[in-house]
């Protein structure tokens, strides 16, 4: 009973004081739910809130024994230390016991990019004389053209879109909003969807103001858009591992190559720090070898 307590009480936390998108707050209840499982396989009579550095040390290696990779557990990790921090604030315990736990090193993985030949490849593949070909050249063309997130984009509302200045009104994690500029290219196959085909669809009432609709009327699912670029990647013999992600991932590597600033592509993505966005001013193997073929003494 009292877990079920401190459960309702986080999630409250997350959601009011937090501000944290619902995807978020799942994860870190689910990472208290580990946490309790382990308590009731291995340490019965302790409570969370009585538990100890060298406990947290016991369930980091519980997790590790169920093969959880370093970035799972490093989430995990971070998920329980906002629960004791919740705890410390509501003044259930003194301290947090996770203040001293330390998450597994990670190494920095650089994002699989596309080239500029394979997203033209990929776009060029859709079969625009369907009505769902139309709306997905211009769902590709908003997630490399803006660089948005798969949620951003299902989100989307018709409204939030400026024709005129050309800007989107982007909600992002933590309900933050940003403005993002809407390329010719992007609005050109948004307006193509909106008059040719989403102005014949059969909306459902609570979808009316949402920009990409699917066959009944209703908002997209995540899951479609992934389900969109693995065919799309298949038909047009993309070999990569691609995601919608990766489309944001191109996005900011394209700029950061052709020479925009890191501070504009941070606020562009919607980064609350620059240290996540440092990962895109990585080169390409080309131009790291023509930089040392050029200016490195002993190739001259």
């Amino acid at each position: 009973m009292q877990y079920k307590s401190y459960r309702s009480g986080f999630k409250t936390y997350l959601q009011l004081e937090r501000n944290l998108a619902a995807n978020t707050i799942e994860a870190y209840l689910h990472d208290l739910d580990l946490l309790h499982t382990f308590l009731e396989e291995t340490k019965a009579k302790q409570s969370l809130k009585t538990l100890n550095l060298n406990d947290l040390q016991s369930f980091v290696s519980y997790i590790n024994k169920l093969e959880f990779g370093a970035y799972s557990q490093a989430r995990i990790i971070s998920g329980l230390k906002a629960f004791y921090n919740y705890l410390v604030l509501e003044k259930e315990i003194s301290d947090s016991p996770t203040q001293f736990l330390e998450a597994p090193k990670l190494g920095r993985k650089l994002p699989d990019i596309l080239s500029i030949e394979e997203i033209e490849k990929i776009i060029n593949s859709l079969d625009l004389s369907k009505a769902e070909g139309q709306r997905n050249r211009a769902i590709l063309e908003m997630l490399y053209g803006s660089g948005l997130r798969v949620s951003e984009l299902i989100n989307l509302k018709l409204s939030e879109v400026d024709f005129k200045n050309n800007i989107l009104l982007i909600t992002g994690k933590g309900n933050k909003q940003r403005l993002v500029p809407l390329g010719e290219i992007s609005k050109k196959q948004i307006l193509l969807y909106v008059d040719n085909y989403r102005i014949h669809e059969n909306i459902k009432k609570g979808s009316e103001d949402i920009l990409f609709l699917n066959r009944r009327g209703n908002k997209l699912s995540r899951q479609m858009i992934f389900l969109i670029i693995k065919k799309q990647c298949v038909i047009s013999g993309i070999q990569k591992d691609i995601s919608p992600h990766t489309f944001r991932h191109s996005f900011a590597t394209h700029l950061v190559q052709g020479g925009a600033d890191l501070r504009v592509v941070q606020q562009l993505l919607g980064h609350s720090s620059i240290i996540t966005t440092e990962i895109y001013t990585h080169l390409n193997t080309d131009d790291l070898r023509k930089s040392i073929m050029k200016y490195h003494p002993r190739n001259n």
